[in-house]
């Protein structure tokens, strides 16, 4: 690879090397090649197609999902020195005008566009009386209906190779499978695309799972651990996100909801103030996940069961983008796998229906097998890893198996006893010796094993049905408001004939909050460079991250330059920010020395 684009790395992104498949997938697309590349995240997946659209002699077109996260990505560029601008249904008429004028005038070289714009003829028209060298493909997966997170106005896109058959187009995506990849090849119409596949292993997070419990109380302590850091907590449904996050402030952390169901101003005002740090967690359903670029998120909770593998994976992802050490946890209750397939046995094509229950049964395995998490996740896209990982709940041996083949007998003897017409909670009552009205009118305060197990709480009993539905030891009969039914499975159980385990319920160890924390001199150091890069960030209207991302910060605080050379050496410093930023965080710096 020649010079110029040692160069263009060195001075306009600040990097003295490339991350691994970057200096290949770059070499291609400059080339005239087209590309399928799938990196995780975190992986610089914006430099490969960024770093061309200065070399290239036309415009690179850049398809992005999300309109919050096409603003970021333009404002991204254009600190670093490149004409970017994004057409998007945010924009007024006069705005949209004056950057179709630009483009044609050459004054843009990296352009923005959301998918459905390539469903309009007359868009299609006004990219064809362009100069467009690269067309790149962000979030790629969406375009196939094998993966996690299909869009149908994504399948525009297949059009792309008819009305520009000489032009490159690189597809991108931090999930794909074997299958997906195919997929995304034969629709683009991907000519000979130089292929890779960058390890989907992020070492820097590690991976927990969690027996759920009382939600709310574990998602308390959970972020009164990680005080002063920025974190996501996933919920399933819209009232789940707005009760936790009222929740979470009601007891002082400072947190905000996010879902498809706010008003526009007031999600966008929460991902914003989200993504300049004025919040530190924010509570979100999935609509959340491909709108955020924060490079600095230190933890992804899971407060419900994801659907699949690969959504969790990518939501995950968001933990660590600046290769610091971040923590991705998973509160799992076999209950909740119940209330997906109450929506999977919903779907009416029943290869859908097949193909989500598939998917579901995976992400179960993954939650519930005491196998390195690490190995599981990298087991599903195809790619080996011995396991030991060092790094998850079970290479840690954090999980301690119990025997409870005596407390499941207890259970599915009150089972057996009470005809298997009821539910999970009345059958704890009837183990733990309630008075309730309900036990009292079925006289099931009469029966045997009323009361058999009352030395045990709730909570435990709960785990205990939990473990059974999930060992299909017991089943939830839809039909019968879920009343509890024992299997086959269940019975050799009851009679003794197999034994049964689970892992013993973790009590979370607390850890010492930031403010508990003496900060070291670099340390004091960081947090003066990141109040210098709020303020400008607020003075610009952007992002923290935008200006400097904690992991340039960081070395910032720890190289401490003194001039504008050494300043350079900071990675993630190129000259654009040097002129930009360069006095500002000298002058802290040496007034700190």
């Amino acid at each position: 690879m020649n010079n110029r684009v040692f160069n263009t790395l060195q001075s306009v992104f600040g990097f003295s090397s490339f991350k691994k498949n970057q200096e290949a997938i770059v070499s291609s697309i400059l080339d005239g090649r087209d590309v399928f590349a799938a990196m995780p995240t975190g992986g610089g997946k914006s430099l490969c197609y960024q770093l061309p659209s200065i070399l290239l002699p036309g415009i690179t077109v850049v398809v992005s999902p999300l309109i919050a996260l096409m603003k970021d990505q333009v404002d991204s560029a254009v600190q670093i020195g490149i004409s970017a601008a994004y057409i998007n249904s945010s924009l007024d008429k006069d705005k949209t005008i004056q950057i179709y004028r630009d483009l044609q005038k050459n004054k843009i070289k990296l352009l923005y566009i959301s998918p459905e714009r390539f469903a309009l003829t007359t868009f299609i028209q006004t990219l064809s009386q362009l100069n467009i060298s690269l067309f790149a493909i962000d979030e790629a997966h969406c375009l196939s209906d094998w993966g996690h997170d299909f869009r149908p106005d994504y399948l525009s896109l297949t059009n792309i190779r008819k009305f520009f058959p000489n032009t490159v187009i690189a597809a991108f995506t931090a999930t794909a499978t074997k299958q997906v990849q195919s997929d995304i090849i034969y629709k683009l119409d991907l000519i000979r695309p130089f292929i890779t596949r960058a390890s989907f292993d992020r070492p820097e997070l590690s991976y927990r799972v969690v027996r759920k419990s009382k939600t709310k109380d574990q998602l308390l302590k959970l972020t009164k651990d990680r005080v002063g850091k920025a974190g996501i907590i996933y919920r399933t449904s819209r009232n789940d996100v707005e009760k936790t996050a009222a929740f979470l402030v009601a007891n002082g952390i400072k947190a905000l909801p996010y879902h498809a169901g706010l008003e526009e101003r007031v999600r966008t005002g929460n991902q914003e103030k989200f993504n300049c740090d004025e919040t530190d967690v924010i509570v979100a359903t999935i609509a959340f996940g491909m709108g955020i670029d924060k490079s600095n998120i230190k933890y992804v909770i899971h407060g419900d069961l994801p659907k699949n593998i690969e959504g969790y994976y990518q939501e995950t992802g968001r933990a660590g983008r600046d290769g610091s050490d971040s923590e991705c946890i998973l509160l799992f209750s076999r209950g909740d796998s119940v209330k997906i397939n109450y929506f999977i046995n919903k779907i009416e094509d029943i290869h859908e229906q097949e193909k989500s229950r598939h998917n579901l049964n995976k992400i179960l395995r993954y939650a519930s097998r005491n196998v390195c998490r690490r190995k599981q996740l990298l087991s599903y896209f195809e790619e080996e890893h011995p396991g030991n990982c060092n790094n998850c709940d079970v290479c840690n041996n954090e999980n301690e198996l119990i025997d409870i083949t005596v407390d499941s007998q207890m259970i599915l003897s009150a089972i057996a006893r009470t005809g298997q017409k009821f539910g999970i909670n009345h059958t704890i009552d009837v183990v733990r010796g309630s008075k309730s009205s309900k036990i009292l009118k079925f006289e099931h305060d009469k029966i045997k094993t009323f009361g058999i197990g009352k030395s045990k709480t709730k909570e435990f009993w709960h785990l205990v049905i939990d473990e059974l539905l999930g060992q299909e030891c017991l089943i939830q009969d839809s039909e019968r408001y879920n009343a509890l039914v024992i299997s086959e499975k269940g019975t050799d159980l009851l009679y003794g004939r197999i034994k049964t385990t689970m892992f013993k319920p973790v009590i979370e160890k607390s850890k010492k909050s930031r403010e508990a924390i003496t900060l070291t001199k670099d340390e004091e150091l960081f947090e003066r460079l990141r109040r210098v890069r709020l303020d400008i960030a607020k003075e610009k209207n952007v992002p923290p991250y935008v200006v400097f991302s904690d992991k340039t910060l960081t070395d910032m605080s720890n190289l401490k330059p003194r001039n504008s050379e050494e300043f350079l050496l900071v990675n993630g410093v190129g000259e654009k920010k040097l002129e930009s930023y360069g006095d500002q965080f000298l002058g802290i710096i040496i007034k700190y020395l």
